[in-house]
Formats: C-alpha cells, sequence, structure tokens
C-alpha cells in the first residue's frame, strides 16, 4: 500500500488546545497556525491533557513563525 493510501486510512483528526478532538484534520479556520493534528487511532490513546501538550506546543511555535513541529514523546507517531 502507498504511503497517501495509508495516511487516508489513518483518519486524522484535529485536536484542540484544551485538549478535545475538534473534527477532521485540515479544517482548521486559523490557516497560518492550525491546530495539531493526529491519526484517531493515536488521539484517542492519550489522554485530554497528553493531547492538549503537544497541542499547545504546536500553536506556541507556530506563532513564532514554525511550520513544522514535531510531537511530544507519547504523542509520536510511529509507522509500522
Amino acid at each position: 500500500m502507498g504511503q497517501l493510501a495509508q495516511w487516508r486510512k489513518q483518519n486524522w483528526v484535529r485536536i484542540g488546545t484544551d485538549g478535545r478532538i475538534k473534527g477532521p484534520c485540515g479544517t482548521s479556520k486559523d490557516k497560518k497556525n492550525p491546530d495539531r493534528c493526529l491519526p484517531k487511532r493515536k488521539a484517542l490513546g492519550l489522554s485530554q491533557s497528553e493531547r492538549a501538550t503537544t497541542a499547545r506546543k504546536k500553536k506556541r511555535a507556530g506563532a513564532r513563525g514554525k511550520t513544522v513541529v514535531s510531537n511530544t514523546r507519547k504523542a509520536k507517531v510511529r509507522n509500522s
């Protein structure tokens, strides 16, 4: 299976800074500093505070102009 097909099967969701799942990835209103996206399965495997931590990290770095921000250690997505 190709990488794009594999990515689409993972059903990525948007995570708000409060740690709640906000909807599908790519639907953020703020295009300059979008929300953190994670595969749904990974997002549900994290606690709300762990999701909030990684989302805040992305928002903080995005406010300084960074476009690529790594996840926190617990939120890292491992491709198998």
